[in-house]
């Protein structure tokens, strides 16, 4: 499974919430240095088209915020959100 399609299964009600919780965990990482750089541009450039909250800007929050922090992020997909099929098929990616 992708990201993409990760972030395509991921209610709509659910991903404001869950946009803002993994642009925290990216920027308040202290392990930004394994973040290559194309994948922060990525990001940015999603910001630029608009909210973080469409399933290309989940998709690349998802993949840095696994990357950076991926315990907090199941964890925060799993107890906070109900998400469990979705921090499962994260973890299966790992």
């Amino acid at each position: 499974m992708t990201y993409q399609k990760i972030a395509e299964s991921i209610p709509l009600e659910k991903r404001e919430k869950l946009s803002d919780k993994l642009l925290n965990f990216v920027l308040k990482s202290k392990k930004e240095s394994k973040m290559p750089s194309s994948l922060a541009t990525s990001i940015l450039d999603q910001w630029r088209l608009g909210p973080l909250t469409t399933e290309k800007g989940l998709a690349v929050l998802l993949k840095a915020a696994v990357l950076l922090e991926s315990e907090k992020t199941i964890a925060f997909l799993e107890q906070e959100l109900q998400l469990v099929s979705v921090a499962k098929a994260i973890e299966e990616m790992k």
